[in-house]
C-alpha cells in the first residue's frame, strides 16, 4: 500500500498543473488595482488584519532596528470627488507590538524597576489613536495626511505622506476595499518615551500599510 501511494505521488509530480484542474475550474479573483476610479465614495473600516504599523529605530549609529504594531482598528470617511474633507481615526493596540527579539519586547512592555516609570511602554500601555485633522492631495496618487497622535499619554501633531494603492471589491468578502501605504517620522521624546536616546535614536520612522473596507 505504502508503495503505491508514493507511486501515485510521483506520477502526480510529473503531471502538469493545468491536466489536474479542468478548464474553468481554477478560481478567477479580480485582484485590486491602483486606479482611483474604482474607490468608491463611504465609510470604511480597517481590515486589522491586513493594516500593520511598522517602526525603524537607529541602533547605536551602526543600522536600524525594526518592530511591528497589528491588530489595527478604525475608520475611513472618504468621498474621491472631495478628497480634502476626508477623516481617518484609528486605533492602534501598542501592547500588540512585535519584535524578532523576545527579549525586546518584553522590554518594551514591562514594568518600572522598583515602581518607576517604565524604560518604554510598559506592561499595560494604553492604545495609540492618530485622529487627522486636514487632509491635503498632493498628486493623483498622493495626499498629506495631518492629524494628532496620542502616544503614551501624550497628544502631538503628526504628518503622513500617503500613496493610494489599490482599490476594488475584496476577493474574498467582495466587500469594496481601499490600500494605502504611508510615510511619518516622529521623535519619541515628544511622547516621553526618551529611554537610551541618543544610543538609540529619537527620531522613528513609521511605515503603514492599510487596506479599508465599505462599510
Amino acid at each position: 500500500m505504502r508503495r503505491t501511494l508514493i507511486a501515485i505521488a510521483a506520477a502526480c509530480l510529473t503531471v502538469p498543473v493545468s491536466a489536474l484542474v479542468a478548464q474553468g475550474d481554477a478560481p478567477q479573483f479580480a485582484l485590486g488595482q491602483p486606479d482611483p476610479a474604482l474607490v468608491k465614495a463611504g465609510s470604511y473600516a480597517t481590515d486589522p488584519h491586513h493594516t500593520l504599523v511598522g517602526w525603524r529605530v537607529n541602533h547605536l549609529g551602526f543600522n536600524d532596528y525594526f518592530g511591528i504594531f497589528g491588530d489595527v482598528t478604525g475608520t475611513l470617511d472618504l468621498d474621491p470627488a472631495n478628497l480634502s474633507a476626508a477623516k481617518v481615526d484609528v486605533t492602534i493596540p501598542v501592547a500588540s507590538v512585535t519584535t524578532a527579539s523576545a527579549g525586546l519586547t518584553e522590554h518594551l512592555l514591562r514594568a518600572g524597576k522598583d515602581g518607576g516609570k517604565p524604560d518604554f511602554f510598559g506592561p499595560s500601555p494604553a492604545p495609540a489613536r492618530f485622529v487627522s485633522t486636514m487632509v491635503t492631495p498632493t498628486g493623483p496618487m498622493t495626499a498629506q495626511i495631518v492629524g494628532d497622535l496620542t502616544l503614551n499619554g501624550v497628544t502631538a501633531p503628526v504628518a503622513i505622506n500617503a500613496t493610494f494603492t489599490g482599490a476594488g471589491p475584496a476577493p474574498m468578502s467582495n466587500k469594496e476595499t481601499v490600500g494605502f501605504e504611508g510615510r511619518a517620522l516622529l521623535k519619541r521624546s515628544t511622547f516621553g518615551i526618551d529611554m537610551a536616546i541618543p544610543l538609540v535614536s529619537d527620531e522613528v520612522e513609521l511605515d503603514i500599510t492599510a487596506a479599508f473596507e465599505k462599510q
